[in-house]
């Protein structure tokens, strides 16, 4: 079913926007609360599923594992902040364009029928270090017995990954009709056509580059990569939430890169977000245009950038959460106002969708750089 989901999924969305006029208002509401419902589901389990994910890769990966887990670090840091950098030259250009942005105007949203929130046991980041931490230990001192856990750990996860994979259709629907409903897409099309282009152009062409590399400049090859990521971009722009789409994030790169996306993928989910690095500055630019600021100097935007890339570990995995993290970043760096502060963060929300497809597809592409790199270390060794 995998390998049919970007047409699925594609027919799903295009099915719904031929039919939404004729759909009641009392459907609609009970399928986005469906959807929140299994997105609920998904948001609980995922930090078990990162645990198991990490626990299972680096108790199989022996001595070398830890050694991994710091190139992994060290190279979501690099990669933000270079992709702040480059973003920087975007937001450099839009600041001398002729824009003139507004404050989106408040629609009236479609409510569920019934909310059903389970409660949150355990954040990621600790799920993720208690995964890396007891992985390790295992693979040092109790590696037989890590190896038996690893392996019914193997078949929990890969139960938990096909029942998710078939409510993934139900789980778009009820976001896409969401959309719809709120008018955001037409708000996006009609008003902010510009800007979203820009932002749109640039990251995705960027990205585009990196499956290239991961590709080793096979055209072929990178036709493949982008098909098997689409189902999990698709996900992530109806559903604004790089977590709930880490399922078929997975799948994907194991398909891209191989089975140590297995540890790539649960450490970058909320850490490596290539769409806010070149959505936000790019926005925050447009903004102070729009406000008669001067342009940041590139001392002014380095440092910018150097906290931008630290505050994206404490980053909540919630539609907008990275703009609200980085809104006293954005005031004491760049004398953001709280007009302003207002402006971009209603900005970034509108454009939630288009981030996380980004963030998500950017992740498939970092995984196989990274995998590449894994490669040629154990060749070396």
């Amino acid at each position: 079913m995998f390998k049919k989901m970007p047409i699925i999924l594609l027919a799903l969305i295009g099915l719904i926007i031929a039919i939404d006029r004729f759909i009641p208002v009392g459907v609609k509401s009970v399928v986005y609360a469906l959807s929140l419902s299994i997105k609920s589901v998904i948001i609980f389990i995922l930090p078990f599923l990162i645990f198991m994910l990490l626990f299972k890769t680096i108790s199989q990966l022996s001595k070398g594992a830890s050694k991994f887990i710091l190139l992994i670090l060290a190279a979501i840091c690099c990669s933000n902040f270079l992709s702040v950098m480059v973003s920087h030259q975007v937001a450099s250009a839009v600041y001398n364009l002729d824009l003139s942005l507004a404050a989106p105007q408040g629609v009236e949203g479609l409510t569920p029928a019934w909310t059903f929130n389970l409660p949150k046991l355990i954040a990621n980041n600790h799920a993720m270090f208690a995964g890396i931490g007891l992985g390790i230990f295992f693979s040092f001192f109790k590696q037989s017995t890590g190896q038996k856990i690893a392996a019914q750990f193997d078949k929990i996860v890969k139960a938990i990954l096909s029942c998710l994979t078939l409510a993934i259709p139900v789980f778009i629907s009820g976001f896409v009709i969401k959309l719809i409903h709120d008018k955001m897409i037409k708000s996006i099309i009609a008003d902010y056509s510009l800007i979203f282009l820009i932002v749109t152009v640039s990251v995705f062409t960027y990205i585009a580059l990196i499956y290239l590399i991961g590709s080793r400049f096979k055209f072929s090859n990178f036709i493949s990569s982008i098909k098997n990521m689409t189902p999990a971009a698709i996900t992530g722009f109806t559903s604004m939430s790089s977590a709930a789409a880490m399922p078929l994030t997975l799948l994907a790169a194991e398909k891209n890169a191989g089975k140590s996306s297995q540890l790539t993928i649960p450490l970058t989910v909320n850490t490596h977000l290539m769409g806010d690095c070149f959505a936000i500055p790019i926005f925050a630019f447009a903004v102070m245009k729009n406000f008669g600021m001067v342009e940041p100097s590139l001392i002014t935007y380095l440092t910018f950038a150097f906290y931008f890339v630290m505050a994206k570990f404490s980053v909540a995995a919630i539609p907008g959460g990275t703009i609200i993290v980085m809104l006293p970043l954005l005031e004491s760096q760049l004398g953001f106002t709280g007009e302003m502060a207002s402006l971009i963060t209603a900005l970034c929300i509108l454009f939630d969708p288009v981030i996380t497809c980004a963030n998500i597809s950017g992740n498939g592409g970092f995984a196989m750089i990274l995998s590449k790199i894994r490669r040629l270390q154990v060749t070396q060794s």
